[in-house]
């Protein structure tokens, strides 16, 4: 009882911003936790087919999304309440009046002409009505949130987040066992659950404001979103072209199994968002302090340490493929190694594109992500027509090479405009180790016929650890630093 009083008097003496972002990261931790564990059970009750033609709508849900809300909720909402805070209240409602009149418009042009959407996206109208609710509800709440985040609330929003991703995979397992449609019944119970889940957010912010149209806000929020529309495409085309691509040229169950793959590779951006999470506000205060020159020792040390992680994720990918699915997903343990290091190329160029984005060079931003985005459907439509759908995944890793080598550019190019050219990172260091963990990525797929071999260097691995335990205890205080010393 006395450690427990004593963890409870630490926790209550810390400040509300610390404790805030605690549970916002737990929260987003336990989130994304339930949907990972959720997936083994789906994998077994859709076919692999099934499976794929979910996942492709999926993808198209993230592309279509950006042109339907604007993606209202993201930069410009958080941007407006601090620009407008003492009017924040009818800012708020105006933006849920925006939205559901850019969702209502976008629903009419589709009723209007559904036969050909319904063609051009593979999709029956149940699906294409239960995507448009989906946007419309998750913007509803994200406007919420992001209002409660902003004024460091977070146990409502901690409660409702974590329930309605509970009854999301509990509804949808119930509705598929009895569904003949599989597929649309899954989708239709994650509709479901954010129209009960998340719809009263609009009620009560827009009460709050006691207003739905306001043409300053309007305008405001297009103007500053309308350029981004192009960047937030170019990053769901990134990451979802490939699966739309192979549903198309190779088939649905291919695309099944690679969305598979690329689903359980991709559970390392967890570990990715909870370091930038808590090394982002350090990074901010030392560029603004124009002390960039400490930047570069934590970066080496965290990028380390997500290159080993990715690296366990690969050894250990035939397991986990295992795990998540039958035997008729086997296939998928090929994909994992280049799309777990594609992970790892998604925390490195970020470490890069943080000057972009506090100097609000925005167009830099825009441009990289374009440039990628079109590369990689052109490297898709020849790589997947030449090798198949397996090939995807190394277009995807070397895509996001060239997102490294285009956020490298321009942050010399901002450091040089904003910084007087400093030099932030040592780039041999960087290269060097990219390269080694890259090369041990891609040799691990020889071992995956060998067991006994890849089990030996797990061993290893954990001996290594055990041996430097006292380094890694000593980096994972250093981090837990980073947050404070920002405030």
């Amino acid at each position: 009882m006395g450690k427990i009083s004593k963890l409870t008097s630490k926790y209550n003496s810390l400040p509300a911003q610390v404790r805030a972002s605690l549970w916002f990261l737990i929260c987003s931790f336990l989130q994304k936790g339930i949907s990972v564990i959720s997936t083994p059970i789906f994998t077994r009750l859709l076919t692999t087919t099934e499976f794929g033609n979910y996942n492709v709508f999926n993808s198209w849900l993230e592309i279509i999304s950006i042109i339907v809300s604007f993606n209202l909720s993201y930069g410009v909402y958080v941007q407006g309440l601090v620009k407008f805070s003492e009017d924040n209240k009818v800012f708020s409602s105006t933006m849920h009046g925006l939205s559901l009149t850019l969702c209502s418009a976008w629903t009419v042009v589709y009723l209007l002409f559904r036969e050909f959407w319904n063609g051009l996206f593979s999709l029956t109208t149940t699906q294409m009505l239960c995507m448009l609710v989906m946007i419309w509800t998750t913007a509803a709440f994200q406007f919420w949130s992001a209002d409660q985040r902003w004024k460091l609330k977070y146990r409502l929003l901690v409660l409702i987040t974590l329930g309605v991703s509970f009854l999301k995979p509990a509804l949808g397992v119930v509705l598929v066992i009895f569904a003949d449609d599989k597929v649309t019944a899954r989708i239709f119970a994650i509709a479901l659950v954010q129209v009960i889940g998340y719809t009263w957010a609009f009620f009560v912010q827009l009460k709050r404001g006691k207003k739905f149209y306001s043409k300053k806000y309007w305008i405001y929020s297009i103007k500053y979103n309308l350029p981004l529309i192009p960047h937030y495409l170019s990053q769901i085309v990134l990451t979802s072209s490939d699966r739309i691509m192979i549903s198309r040229m190779v088939g649905e169950s291919e695309a099944g199994i690679y969305s598979l793959a690329y689903s359980v590779s991709m559970i390392m951006t967890l570990f990715n968002i909870a370091l930038n999470q808590t090394l982002n506000p350090w990074i901010y205060t030392k560029i603004k302090q124009k002390r960039v020159g400490d930047i570069a020792g934590v970066a080496y040390s965290s990028l380390a340490v997500v290159g080993m992680v990715n690296l366990l994720l690969i050894v250990l990918a035939p397991e986990a493929i295992a795990v998540f699915a039958p035997p008729k997903y086997a296939e998928a343990i090929w994909i994992v190694p280049p799309v777990a290091l594609s992970c790892y190329a998604m925390y490195l160029y970020d470490l890069f594109a943080k000057f972009q984005f506090y100097f609000e060079k925005t167009v830099y931003i825009m441009v990289t992500s374009m440039v990628c985005a079109l590369l990689n459907v052109v490297l898709n439509y020849v790589f997947i027509g030449l090798f198949g759908y397996i090939a995807a995944g190394y277009t995807t890793l070397f895509c996001y090479i060239a997102f490294v080598f285009g956020h490298y550019f321009f942050m010399r190019k901002v450091c040089e405009q904003n910084l007087s050219g400093v030099k932030v990172y040592n780039m041999k260091i960087i290269a060097g180790m990219s390269l080694g963990f890259m090369a041990a990525g891609m040799l691990m797929l020889f071992t995956y016929n060998y067991t006994i071999v890849r089990y030996g260097i797990v061993a290893a691995a954990l001996i290594a650890l055990i041996i430097k335990r006292r380094s890694v205890i000593a980096l994972v205080k250093k981090f837990a630093s980073f947050r404070k010393a920002s405030k």
